[in-house]
């Protein structure tokens, strides 16, 4: 594979355990393998070049074993491939992660009566000024009719478009009499800073005079055309996907394979089963590209790998969540190789039947979810990788189960192996429209990614991790933001940045 030369620290001479300030910044995707290789050189005294420097060793990972572990060790590869007694430790942090909101509630006293037969109905707009200098609207309140001394309703907005994640970057606000043909009269306006408006953090009022210019230099004694008075404002913090990860939640790999009679006899090289000396079969590929990405973030690296819609030994009965390897106490099998090793030492000993029900084998991942809500922290998160040849026979209670599952710490992933019509599959990825359970309740976050396996075959598998994972973070986050649950150690790893990127 190609590489690509990223950036190098600074030479700290004379010294055997060098620690260096140099900070790499690299962009981070969930949903690709991203190999990182980091080198060691010994620079001779009269030069800074590389060419006369002496090669230590060097070490590679990926960013995702980095991040998830927060702090990698690893020993030197000396040239020649053997293991020196030099130890390289690389720490992650995130950079940006400006994603929090602000909760604002402003009011105003006495502002200037515009109105013949009425008082004025003001509204106030917040304008962010731009580095190009340009203005931005950022909110505009509702209009309060006929009241000199208005208080609007409190809104949310995020601390990005607010002043671009810079407490010191000017904020002109604007308060405009309403008038029902458009054509508003200007009150006055004033220039703040979310730094002054923090200021209202701990219940204190923040207030600005609101100035009218024409009637400052008109008016002799021209105080002002009232004030605006800043309440209340509240920092929401939003967590990031780095955050939870970084905090310790572990990302749960599950893989569910399907073993129907119509994926054709396993020992025919036109089975979708079918195990090629060479030429891993679509099952083996997009386990193997989905999995290799998943076990980066999951410590204990074993994961549990189950099977449906086939007659198992010893009394070939149908089951539609069998464990792979037989043992029906621990389905784990160890690292993604022992997935794929459980996979094929299986084969021989199923009779592929029907029907293709996933519904049970969500109802177990979900069940071992659900235990992991109880915790009330964020150590767990599921994904279920549902490997299938065909349309699902039991879509009903599917879409049951998935409305269950949708209020826990879980993600489905469908892919679907070979040619089939997997239209009706289609509507299990809300994508289009709200999924509902039979009995209409809607879901209550979109967890299901479904792609057809013959959309990248003429692509390389990671650009099928990279479709079906992209959306991974986001309903991890979404997940705890939405049952309040912040990521666990962040205290101790806070960074000691300031705000901003």
């Amino acid at each position: 594979p190609s590489s690509c030369f990223v950036d190098r620290t600074e030479v700290i001479r004379s010294c055997v355990n060098p620690t260096y300030s140099k900070v790499f910044t690299l962009d981070f995707y969930f949903e690709e393998v991203q190999r990182l290789r980091f080198e060691l050189y010994d620079i001779n005294s009269s030069h800074n070049g590389l060419k006369e420097a002496d090669f230590l060793g060097s070490v590679e990972c990926t960013l995702g074993q980095i991040i998830s572990q927060r702090k990698l060790s690893k020993a030197l590869l000396r040239p020649g491939g053997t293991v020196g007694k030099a130890i390289i430790t690389i720490t992650a942090e995130e950079l940006t992660g400006n994603d929090d909101y602000v909760e604002l509630s402003f009011s105003a006293r006495k502002l200037d009566d515009k109105d013949f037969f009425s008082k004025s109905d003001p509204f106030l707009e917040i304008y962010r000024l731009n580095d190009d200098a340009t203005l931005q609207l950022v909110y505009r309140t509702e209009t309060v009719m006929n009241n000199l001394n208005p208080v609007w309703k409190t809104f949310k907005v995020s601390l990005n478009s607010l002043c671009s994640g810079d407490h010191e970057r000017k904020l002109q606000c604007t308060v405009w009499d309403w008038d029902s043909n458009g054509k508003h009269d200007y009150i006055g306006e004033f220039e703040a800073t979310f730094k002054e408006m923090r200021g209202a953090i701990d219940g204190r009022q923040v207030q600005w005079p609101c100035i009218n210019p024409k009637y400052k230099v008109k008016k002799k004694n021209y105080k002002n055309s009232g004030i605006v008075i800043l309440n209340q404002c509240k920092i929401i913090k939003m967590h990031s996907f780095l955050d939870y990860i970084m905090g310790g939640c572990q990302i749960q790999f599950t893989v569910a394979i399907d073993f129907t009679a119509s994926n054709g006899d396993p020992r025919n090289s036109c089975s979708l089963h079918y195990i090629h000396p060479y030429q891993p079969n679509e099952y083996l590929k997009a386990l193997v590209a989905v999995g290799e990405i998943c076990q980066d973030y999951d410590s204990d690296k074993m994961f549990p790998a189950f099977g449906f819609g086939a007659q198992i030994p010893p009394d070939y009965k149908v089951s539609h969540d069998f464990a792979v390897n037989f043992n029906e106490e621990n389905p784990e099998c160890a690292g993604i190789q022992g997935v794929v090793e459980a996979y094929q030492a299986c084969l021989p000993k199923l009779q592929l039947y029907g029907p293709t029900n996933i519904a049970p084998i969500i109802q177990k991942v979900a069940k071992t979810a659900s235990q992991e809500v109880h915790t009330k922290e964020a150590m767990q998160y599921f994904i279920l990788l549902i490997l299938t040849d065909g349309v699902i026979t039991d879509m009903a209670d599917t879409r049951e189960a998935i409305v269950q599952a949708s209020h826990l710490p879980m993600s489905i992933i469908i892919v679907g192996v070979g040619n089939a019509d997997f239209s009706d599959m289609q509507m299990l990825d809300g994508d289009d429209g709200i999924l509902r359970s039979p009995k209409g309740e809607p879901v209550l976050r979109d967890i299901v990614q479904f792609v057809p396996f013959r959309n990248f075959k003429h692509a390389s598998p990671a650009a099928l991790a990279k479709s079906v994972l992209a959306e991974v973070p986001n309903q991890v986050v979404d997940y705890y933001n939405s049952k309040g649950i912040k990521p666990k150690v962040s205290s101790e790893y806070q960074s000691s940045r300031p705000f901003g990127p």
